[in-house]
């Protein structure tokens, strides 16, 4: 691979980059570890693919927010380096596939030129930070998050108490009690609050959706809002330190509450509070300014081919925003993908109609903002010029769907072509439920919930049935699940196993029921409560019958070859590696990372990089006796019994006492000198007895 210059003018974007171009060179000639090289490409939002050789890029966009110019620098990339494909996802996130490894480092510089980062948007780190996209327009809103959400993003971004968690940590801000960011399957969800006009928030804890779906625990009723970002870091500091490690499928906070109890959690959170980096965090409210107004009030006379369609798109897809004047324009992106051309003729089309701000929703669509009464029937013209004008965002017509066995290695069976077909059904019969905005449908290619199909109200995942020592492509159907409002959610119910070929079977069984059954006003989650699981286990069941199989069933959607069910290794969370050199390694760069941040005067981040090498140097001794510890207080705890109790290394306490300073001291300047030279002192003699056995 050729070097590249970057000309960029932070000089902390340019050394991550320039880093990510140095790790790559080294994976290429065989001095990294596939495994540890790979932990370090998707904490740079390097993701692979299904396809050997090529890699899906993840833009992370906090908030879903995204400017005209940033949008083209995105399709430009997509074309220079990409498929000309933007995938937008769930996390209100862009994506590109198949790119070359070699090459995003360039990518990469050249996204930051328009201030777009790929930072953190992979791995085991801190997601993009997510909100309503409705946020700052929201007639309901107390207050616009956006602000609050922004900062969160800044603080932990590069922060190093986030950059090598057992897996993932997800945050999201709902801008009112209709939590439409879903902060009840979040590791921390907020939904502000007013209290005698003194803004707060509402705190949920521990939710997460995947195999094992969790819903949040409210933790705090009304958390004040310069409390916030303070309580966020103590509670990522105790997942950090006592979050499993080992087994992926464990990793997530909603298991370490499920292990030692959301009381104990809280109070690990509480003592964490001495170590923060700050106690009080004032947000600045003017970070996410309000995007310029279009500056028209007149526009030119346009021709409505379809007024009828017109009609039902400005009733689906057209809400009055709370600035008077204004309206919030969704538009519904089927399957979430835009090919470059079109969004470049998007752009071009809706300057002067709409604000320089798109937000990228939760079900991946847009939404457009501050469109005058007299815009509506031009942009309407500009969308349908790019096949973005089908009415029903968010309706039942409005599938939500992950690429499944497009791109993703853990995919089982296709999920996007399966979008289309759903939404196909609706369109042609059921059109009366693009008015239907209760009932939402998802799909995930395998359990991992993606798609987010263990919070629909019709959900599907992609999986493998076997008839006749033969494997066809099925779905696991889920229903029941859905936003009840205010930190309040229900996880979908597993209710059978079908053909995927079936899907649109179910779909009309359940549709058909529930037009003939419910009661007037009734929403879907009483009707299904009503009926109960078996009463859709029965009615579902014929369709889950095998000895009736047709040829076409062993093929997916959207395929022409028998299935087989191919599933890679999956990238979501990282792998931690666990070679001994390679750990001691590890410690001496976090031990040059303290250094750099104490010369800086970054006090609480020069302890924590202390803090990881004590536990990367102790862990790398104790897996030279075989000892594999799941946690870092397990790792802790084991290089006590095994080595200092033991009397083969001699502190002057116990390694616990040690290393648990960081909790019991400020983060100043004095507290800071003294860990960092501990730390430097016990890696030293870390390598030298580790050399001293291998002699």
């Amino acid at each position: 691979m050729q070097s590249f210059r970057t000309e960029l003018e932070n000089p902390v974007v340019e050394k991550d980059i320039i880093d990510l171009e140095k790790k790559i060179r080294a994976f290429r000639e065989g001095k990294i570890h596939d495994e540890k090289f790979r932990s370090l490409r998707l904490a740079r939002g390097v993701y692979g693919q299904r396809q050997p050789g090529v890699q899906m890029v993840r833009i992370k966009l906090p908030f879903g927010k995204v400017t005209f110019k940033q949008l083209l620098r995105i399709a430009d990339i997509a074309d220079e380096y990409g498929s000309g494909n933007l995938h937008l996802t769930t996390r209100q996130d862009i994506q590109i596939h198949y790119v070359s490894l070699d090459r995003t480092p360039e990518l990469w510089a050249k996204l930051e030129q328009d201030d777009i980062t790929l930072r953190e948007a992979c791995g085991n780190t801190v997601r993009n930070v997510t909100s309503s996209p409705t946020s700052g327009i929201d007639p309901k809103e107390p207050f616009d998050v956006s602000p609050y959400a922004h900062a969160t993003f800044e603080y932990f971004l590069r922060n190093p108490i986030c950059q090598e968690m057992g897996r993932k940590f997800k945050i999201a801000f709902s801008s009112s009690e209709e939590d439409t960011a879903f902060s009840y399957i979040h590791d921390i969800g907020a939904i502000p609050k007013l209290r005698n006009g003194e803004r707060g928030f509402k705190i949920l804890l521990a939710g997460g959706l995947g195999a094992q779906p969790a819903l949040a625990h409210m933790v705090n009723e009304f958390l004040p809002e310069d409390e916030l970002i303070p309580y966020i870091e103590s509670i990522i500091r105790v997942f950090d330190r006592y979050g499993e490690r080992n087994n992926r499928n464990k990793a997530r906070l909603k298991f370490l509450v499920q292990k030692i109890g959301l009381e104990e959690v809280l109070r690990l959170a509480e003592i964490e509070k001495t170590a923060n980096k700050v106690k009080t965090y004032k947000i600045n409210r003017d970070t996410v300014p309000a995007p310029a107004v279009p500056q028209a009030t007149s526009y030119s006379e346009v021709t409505i081919i379809n007024q009828l369609a017109y009609d039902v798109w400005k009733a689906t897809n057209v809400f009055e925003q709370k600035q008077q004047g204004f309206y919030g324009v969704f538009v519904k992106v089927p399957i979430g993908d835009i090919h470059t051309p079109e969004a470049r003729k998007l752009i071009e089309g809706i300057k002067g109609l709409v604000a320089d701000e798109i937000r990228i929703t939760q079900n991946q669509g847009l939404l457009l903002k501050y469109v005058r009464a007299e815009a509506l029937p031009a942009l309407y013209n500009v969308l349908e010029s790019v096949n973005l004008a089908e009415p029903g965002f968010d309706s039942v017509a409005d599938v939500t769907t992950c690429p499944g066995t497009d791109t993703c290695n853990l995919g089982i069976s296709n999920s996007m072509t399966l979008a289309r077909v759903l939404e196909e059904v609706i369109y042609t019969e059921y059109e009366d439920l693009v008015y239907n905005r209760d009932i939402k449908i998802k799909i995930s290619g395998c359990m991992n919930s993606c798609g987010q199909h263990g919070l629909a109200h019709i959900g599907f995942h992609g999986s493998s049935l076997k008839a006749d020592k033969r494997v066809l492509p099925s779905v696991q159907v889920l229903l029941g699940g859905g936003t009840v409002g205010d930190g309040v959610g229900r996880a979908a119910e597993k209710v059978i196993k079908v053909p995927a070929k079936r899907a649109t079977h179910v779909l009309r069984y359940v549709l058909n029921d529930y037009q003939s059954n419910t009661t007037e006003g009734e929403t879907f989650h009483n009707y299904y409560d009503r009926q109960g699981k078996d009463y859709f286990y029965q009615l579902l069941k014929p369709l889950a019958d095998l000895t009736n199989l047709a040829d076409d069933e062993f093929v997916d959607w959207g395929h022409e070859e028998t299935f087989a069910t191919a599933i890679g290794v999956g990238e979501c969370a990282g792998v931690m590696i666990d070679l001994v050199a390679t750990l001691l390694f590890e410690s001496e760069e976090k031990l040059g990372w303290a250094k750099e941040a104490y010369q800086d005067g970054r006090w609480a981040d020069a302890i924590y990089h202390s803090y990881n090498t004590f536990i990367s140097s102790a862990k790398a001794l104790l897996l030279d006796k075989g000892v594999n510890s799941s946690t870092q207080i397990g790792v802790i705890k084991e290089f006590d019994n095994h080595y200092v109790s033991a009397g083969l290394i001699n502190l002057l306490t116990s390694f616990n006492d040690l290393v648990t300073q960081i909790n019991q001291h400020e983060p100043s300047q004095e507290f800071a000198t003294a860990y960092l030279q501990q730390a430097e002192e016990f890696l030293t003699e870390m390598k030298a007895k580790r050399e001293t056995v291998n002699v």
